[in-house]
C-alpha cells in the first residue's frame, strides 16, 4: 500500500517524491514510463565516452536560495555562465541582444550605457497596444534587430511567426545596454558536478521511494494499491484527449561526434536565419565542463510530433487547456503539478519552487 502514487520522475515528480518521503513519511511509488529517471534533464556518457544531455541543453540557474539550497542536498555544483551566439548571414553576434551585438550589427561604436539606450530609442517603433511577440520586440528595438534575430528564428522554432504568439514568448527575451555576454543574469548559475541523471538518483533513493520504470501508469491501476496521486504528464493524456490534444513543439535532435577538441566558439549557437534548418548547435564540453580531445555536438529541429518539449502558447491553446484544468480541480486525491501537467512554460528552478511551495501550502493535508 502505498500513499501516493507519483507519475513521471523528471523535477516535479523527483522533488515531490523526495519530499513527501523523507519530511512527511510517506511511502512513495514513482512511476515513469520512459527506461530512466530525470525527465528531459536526463544526462548520459554517449558511445565515445562524452557526457551528453540526451533531449537538448538543460543549463540550470536560480535566484532562489531555497531551490539551490535543497538541490544542493543531492549534487556537488560546477559553476558555469552559459553564453550563446546567433548566426546571423554567417556573422556570430551575441544573444540576448546587447552593445556588442548592435556595434556589430550596424556598424556602429556606442561606448556606453547612455549611448545604447539613445539609438534603440531611434530603431524602436511604438506599438500599442502589445498584443503579441512581434509587438513587444518592435517596441523594444524596432524593425531591423527583429527581422534579423526574432522572425525567422521564431518561426522555425514554433512554426509561427512572432505576431501569431503570445508576447510572453518573445517577452522572456532581455535587451542589454551593456556588454554583458552571458545569457543568464541568476545570482545562481551552476551545473551539477556529476550531471543530473546522478543528482536524480540521488534524490530517489530514499528507503521510501520505489520506482517503476518503463511503466505506462495506466496499466497498473488497478493491481496498485494507494491514496492519491501526483500527476505530472500531460493533462490532455490524463483526460483521454477529452477535448483535443494540447499542442506542443517536439526536437529532432541529430548528433555528430568530432575528433576535434572544440567545435564552436560557444556552448550554444542559435542559426536565426533560413539559410539552415536547424535552429541550434550545442557543444555539450561547455556545459559539463568535461576534458578530453574530443568533442560531441547536437543539432536541433523543432517539428510538431514527437516527446512534447513546448507547450505552444497561443489564445486558443489556453482556452483549450483551462477546459483540462476545471475538470482537474474536479478530481478528489489527484493533484496536477509540472510542465506538462500545467502546460506552462517553466524554467527547472521554478517547477523545483513551485513543488516546494505546494508542499508547504498542503501540509496540513498531506
Amino acid at each position: 500500500m502505498y500513499d501516493f502514487l507519483i507519475v513521471g520522475a523528471g523535477f516535479a515528480g523527483s522533488v515531490m517524491a523526495e519530499r513527501l518521503a523523507s519530511q512527511y513519511n510517506k511511502k512513495i511509488l514513482i512511476v515513469e514510463k520512459r527506461n530512466h529517471v530525470g525527465g528531459n534533464a536526463y544526462d548520459e556518457y554517449d558511445e565515445h565516452g562524452i557526457l551528453i544531455h540526451k533531449y537538448g541543453p538543460h543549463i540550470f540557474h536560480t535566484n532562489s536560495k531555497d531551490v539551490f539550497e535543497y538541490l544542493s542536498r543531492f549534487t556537488e555544483w560546477r559553476f558555469y555562465e552559459h553564453k550563446v551566439l546567433a548566426n546571423y548571414q554567417g556573422e556570430l553576434f551575441p544573444i540576448p541582444i546587447n552593445r556588442i551585438t548592435i556595434n556589430k550589427f550596424f556598424g556602429v561604436n556606442l561606448i556606453d550605457d547612455e549611448e545604447v539606450k539613445n539609438f534603440l530609442s531611434t530603431k524602436a517603433e511604438k506599438r500599442f497596444p502589445i498584443l503579441n511577440s512581434e509587438d513587444i520586440i518592435i517596441n523594444q528595438v524596432g524593425t531591423e534587430l527583429f527581422d534579423a534575430f526574432f522572425k525567422n528564428y521564431t518561426k522555425k522554432q514554433w512554426n509561427l511567426y512572432p505576431n501569431e504568439l503570445s508576447p510572453s514568448v518573445c517577452g522572456r527575451i532581455p535587451v542589454r545596454l551593456n556588454d554583458d555576454c552571458r545569457y543568464f543574469t541568476d545570482k545562481y548559475q551552476f551545473m551539477p558536478e556529476e550531471g543530473y541523471t546522478k543528482m536524480f538518483q540521488k534524490m530517489l533513493s530514499h528507503k521510501n521511494i520505489e520506482k517503476a520504470l518503463n511503466t505506462d501508469y495506466k496499466k497498473i491501476l488497478d493491481t496498485t494499491k494507494f491514496d492519491k496521486i501526483i500527476y505530472t504528464g500531460p493533462i490532455d493524456a490524463f483526460f483521454d484527449y477529452q477535448f483535443g490534444e494540447l499542442p506542443y513543439r517536439s526536437i529532432k535532435f541529430e548528433w555528430e561526434h568530432l575528433n576535434i577538441e572544440r567545435k564552436q566558439k560557444a556552448a550554444s549557437i542559435n542559426y536565426v536565419d533560413n539559410a539552415e534548418p536547424f535552429t541550434r548547435v550545442t557543444e555539450y564540453k561547455y556545459l559539463t565542463g568535461q576534458k578530453t580531445l574530443k568533442t560531441t555536438i547536437s543539432y536541433e529541429y523543432p517539428q510538431l510530433k514527437g516527446e512534447p518539449y513546448y507547450p505552444v502558447p497561443t489564445d486558443e491553446n489556453r482556452a483549450s487547456y483551462l477546459k483540462y484544468r476545471l475538470k482537474a480541480e474536479q478530481e478528489k486525491n489527484v493533484f496536477f503539478c509540472g510542465r506538462l501537467a500545467e502546460y506552462q512554460y517553466y524554467n527547472m528552478d521554478q517547477v523545483v519552487a513551485n513543488c516546494l511551495y505546494f508542499l508547504k501550502s498542503k501540509a496540513d493535508t498531506i
